[in-house]
């Protein structure tokens, strides 16, 4: 019997993709949180970028193994996991949805620069740089109401934190970063029913991420 354990930050979307990954996997599993301001010695010695996601794997008579990085952790559960796979088959489709993938982690880059902006300048050249993103992706993903139609995949789970974000600033500031996009807001809605991605967070997630903002005086927040 294998023994999975998550080692994990309540707001990082990277973390958030793995959670939704063994979530949809139906694999049972533990959550460890840090405080990635206060990094434990025991989870810096077995963490080698100091980062979060880490998968924690243990298996009768073996001693435990770490995976660290949300992809690495996406691509060991597609290929140890038996039942429904989150890759497309097609090895060209693979590989494209490996690429939308990618474009998630500089999506969220580029997300967290127009949050945590502490200026109007800042906050306008991050958000020009986001919403070119936002609506090459617009062009990209299919008709829905996921990225590739009705099957969930990886793209979903790497692009549902960043719909997150957006809808925990909207709580109480109007972003506007999808207007004129009416298949990522689609998409958005598609992915917030989702009860995989519903769960992927704490209770307080909202106010836990509100509140971190705030303390960098970010600029988006300025206007609520």
């Amino acid at each position: 019997m294998t023994k999975y354990t998550l080692i994990s930050s309540p707001t990082c979307p990277y973390v958030q993709r793995a959670v939704i990954a063994l979530k949809e996997k139906r694999v049972a599993f533990d959550v460890i949180y840090i405080d990635l301001a206060n990094k434990p010695d025991w989870f810096l010695a077995i963490s080698p970028l100091g980062k979060v996601p880490l998968l924690r794997v243990e298996t009768d008579g073996e001693p435990p193994a770490i995976i660290f990085e949300s992809a690495v952790i996406l691509e060991y559960l597609e290929e140890t996991v038996p039942g429904e796979k989150l890759h497309p088959a097609d090895p060209l489709q693979r590989a494209r949805h490996r690429g939308w993938i990618e474009f998630a982690s500089s999506v969220l880059g580029d997300l967290h620069r127009y949050n945590s902006a502490k200026d109007a300048d800042a906050l306008a050249e991050a958000r020009a740089t986001l919403i070119g993103k936002l609506r090459r992706l617009e062009a990209a993903a299919s008709s829905g109401p996921f990225f590739s139609g009705l099957h969930f995949s990886y793209v979903d789970a790497a692009f549902a934190p960043v719909f997150r974000q957006i809808d925990a600033v909207e709580t109480v500031a109007r972003t506007g970063l999808l207007d004129g996009l009416p298949g990522l807001e689609h998409w958005r809605k598609a992915l917030s029913g989702r009860e995989s991605v519903k769960s992927a967070v704490p209770a307080d997630y909202v106010e836990t991420y509100l509140s971190r903002l705030r303390k960098l005086h970010a600029e988006v927040l300025k206007a609520a």
